[in-house]
């Protein structure tokens, strides 16, 4: 168990690699290792990016990258996950997508938007993500140590709702992977979630954006959060701290190019960005933890818990889905509209 304070980062801007000489060559837009822009894609190009609500610094520093690096500029639109997702399925002009969960990608392969091997790279489209933490008030006052505490007497959680929120399937996982062993004993981990929802989550923000903004603005003890949302609000100056648990889950955010992009070299361009190491140090530098290792490596302020769950581990996301976010089947989806309903 982990608890900890995160020491503000250098503030120097991030170093980029300088902008590739053009080579006249035509085709897909990839950029090279390095993350520059390809020679097919035209300098000044703006995309349109629809990503998951606590997204943005990640792509405030992944813009300023790729433009840096011989790019266009980045337009993001924020919302919740799934929100985002169905808004582009019917027809908001995204250029890339970058999602809190897979299946809201599956979504758009489904509806032709995105291809069907757009997890088949390097880093399976999945370049950044995190880990669900718990972030207290300052001093940790009710001494929150791991996902027990949680169902103490008095305890209030705040974390968002699974049916609009990406971030809260995550939240809800952690524990129910922790109570459950990695998905061994369902029941055991259904008990948990049950008992936490019923009797310590009494608020159901649409977002992780709109949870934190409720914790900051003193409702409950302990924020169920991704880690960067916790070193983003350190940063910031807020009196929280953050609990990195014992057993928790890893957050994979998805990245994909969206098939009928008016900037689709551009759109490929900018997520090989993302992939290179200078996009994966970008990240890693706005609190986010790299897909690539060797970045992952070089930030050792990314506490490694003693145990980190994965979506791999409980069966994968077309097998959790259907078991608990499901809205017609899922255990998890199904509780909470009864609390809410």
């Amino acid at each position: 168990m982990n608890s900890r304070r995160v020491r503000p980062s250098r503030i120097a801007a991030l170093a980029l690699a300088c902008a590739m000489m053009l080579t006249g060559c035509a085709g897909g837009g990839a950029s090279d290792a390095t993350g520059g822009a390809s020679a097919s894609t035209k300098p000044g190009t703006a995309l349109n990016v629809y990503a998951f609500s606590v997204a943005k610094p990640a792509f405030d520093a992944l813009g300023q990258g790729y433009a840096a690096s011989g790019g266009g500029t980045v337009q993001a639109s924020y919302g919740p996950s799934g929100d985002q997702s169905r808004k582009v399925a019917a027809g908001a002009p995204a250029d890339v997508v970058a999602f809190s969960l897979a299946p809201d990608v599956t979504r758009l392969v489904t509806a032709g938007l995105v291809a069907s091997d757009w997890n088949a790279g390097t880093l399976h489209g999945t370049p950044f993500g995190s880990v669900v933490v718990m972030v207290v008030r300052k001093g940790n006052p009710k001494g929150i140590k791991d996902w027990p505490d949680l169902l103490a007497s008095g305890v209030s959680v705040v974390t968002p709702n699974p049916l609009s929120s990406g971030s809260a399937q995550w939240n809800l996982l952690a524990p129910y992977a922790a109570a459950s062993d990695g998905g061994k004993n369902p029941a055991a981990g259904l008990a948990y979630v049950s008992s936490l929802v019923k009797d310590h989550i009494h608020s159901q923000p649409a977002s992780a954006a709109e949870a934190s903004e409720s914790f900051r603005q003193g409702t409950g003890d302990v924020l169920l959060s991704y880690e960067n949302e916790a070193i983003a609000a350190i940063k910031a100056g807020e009196a929280v701290e953050y609990v990195v648990p014992h057993q928790t889950f890893k957050i994979e955010n998805a990245v994909a190019v969206v098939s009928k992009s008016s900037h689709p070299d551009a759109a490929r361009a900018f997520v090989a960005y993302v992939e290179s190491p200078s996009g994966q140090e970008a990240v890693a530098r706005a609190g986010y933890r790299p897909a690539d290792a060797s970045v992952l490596a070089a930030h050792p302020e990314f506490v490694q818990p003693a145990k980190l769950w994965t979506i791999a581990d409980l069966g994968g996301w077309p097998a959790v889905t259907a078991s608990l976010f499901d809205k017609s089947t899922g255990a998890i989806t199904q509780l909470y509209s009864k609390v809410t309903g």
